[in-house]
């Protein structure tokens, strides 16, 4: 008799038969979180984490988005959190796209006809952007938190972009350096957890992910003019992870009737993890701009 194939495990060594999961369509296991309210559910919420970390750093915001009677899911991308795959490595871009495309068809079977919204914070913000710009007609509204939408002009000089591609084909697997917990956010509490967390990647972002990232940037330039859902940006003047300009870029190009950008003067990057009092108007802003939408898709639905 052979022997049965042992299970498929995260790479915390968790079998995935015990945890929530879905298998991309290049056979790996991704780890799912849901969070349900406990009404029927108005609507639905897909909620794309940033680079370096995972989707249980977004237990707040879902919480308060389930106490409006959202049903709202996520998942870690490839090569994050407890998801399969080298850590920060990603052979394409779109593969974040085309994974979070197959959970939100998943999400729309088993819930039909119920509005839903995209929530992306940071590179999660781009992959919101370029999963609204493949399907625009499927999204009620799309939430951004700092998104990436244009490389900072420090990091990515045309030297150093040069450089980059170079780097690339001989030594992709090379660091640049990781990402300093510093410039996340003002508030030392969540530094700490940030910096403590196990299931965040506080290694270095290898030069092959920067290509991806500049790519998605590249895609994103092209993409914006087809964005015509409401959009609801928040970003802090000041972050130095994900440049505000983008996002003045992507108010300026977006051709959505329905669009609004707040800045929050002084804040850091993770805007949901800032100051106690950054983030409760971060996440009242939230919550009213997301409910106001829900109403109107929902009227639009019984019109």
């Amino acid at each position: 008799m052979p022997e049965e194939s042992s299970p498929r495990r995260t790479p915390q060594n968790v079998p995935y038969r015990d945890i929530p999961h879905i298998v991309n369509a290049d056979g790996q296991y991704l780890f799912c979180r849901y969070w349900k309210p406990a009404a029927t559910p108005r609507g639905l919420v897909f909620v794309a984490h940033g680079a370096g970390e995972h989707c249980c750093r977004y237990d707040d915001l879902a919480q308060m988005l389930t106490g409006i009677n959202f049903f709202v899911f996520a998942h870690d991308h490839v090569g994050h959190g407890q998801s399969e795959g080298d850590r920060m490595v990603v052979s394409d871009f779109h593969v974040f796209v085309r994974d979070s495309l197959q959970h939100i068809d998943l999400m729309k079977k088993d819930h039909p006809g119920l509005p839903l919204f995209l929530l992306g914070h940071s590179m999660g913000g781009a992959i919101a952007i370029l999963t609204a710009s493949e399907r625009p007609n499927d999204f009620s509204g799309m939430v951004l938190i700092s998104p990436l939408v244009v490389a900072s002009p420090e990091a990515a000089t045309p030297i150093k972009v040069f450089a980059a591609k170079v780097l690339n084909f001989v030594l992709p697997n090379l660091s640049l350096g990781s990402i300093d917990p510093n410039v996340v956010s003002r508030n030392k509490k969540e530094v700490d957890s940030y910096s403590s967390d196990p299931l965040v990647h506080h290694g270095g972002m290898k030069v092959s992910f920067v290509i991806q990232l500049l790519n998605a940037i590249a895609k994103i330039e092209r993409c914006l003019p087809r964005l015509t859902l409401p959009i609801l940006v928040l970003h802090g003047s000041p972050d130095k992870l994900c440049d505000i300009r983008g996002s003045y870029l992507l108010m300026d190009t977006a051709p959505s009737q329905d669009k609004t950008l707040k800045v929050y003067e002084e804040a850091y990057h993770a805007l949901h993890k800032e100051l106690p009092e950054v983030t409760m108007s971060v996440l009242k802003e939230i919550q009213s701009w997301i409910g106001q939408k829900l109403s109107a898709a929902e009227g639009a639905c019984c019109s």
